[in-house]
């Protein structure tokens, strides 16, 4: 099961499938939406506006630094900065929770179990 999700296929379909989860929820905040929403929007925002680099990039440097699995893709804003926090499985079988500087690529942190 590992070498079928390691698989360029899988990686495109990752990709792709969270691409399109990006695309469908990052629709335009109108009056009465939620935070989520309005968080949607600014997120959406600051991809068009070159403030961010694309998931696409991101997963690169996950890869080249870190390698193994990502099963979990998370895109916040904390203390000021948007940060993609990511579930890696590593090629040890550990299991990391890695943020990494959405508007740089810099890896803040790693953290594993």
């Amino acid at each position: 099961m590992i070498g079928r999700l390691t698989s360029p296929r899988w990686t495109r379909t990752l990709i792709g499938a969270a691409a399109l989860a990006l695309a469908l929820t990052l629709g335009q905040t109108a009056p009465g939406h939620t935070d989520d929403t309005r968080a949607h929007y600014e997120a959406s925002e600051a991809l068009k506006s070159g403030r961010v680099r694309p998931l696409e990039e991101i997963v690169a440097i996950a890869r080249k630094e870190i390698g193994g699995d990502i099963i979990e893709i998370e895109f916040e804003h904390d203390d000021g900065r948007y940060i993609y926090e990511l579930e890696i499985i590593s090629p040890s079988g550990k299991l990391l929770e890695v943020k990494i500087d959405a508007a740089t690529g810099v890896i803040l942190s790693r953290e594993g179990q």
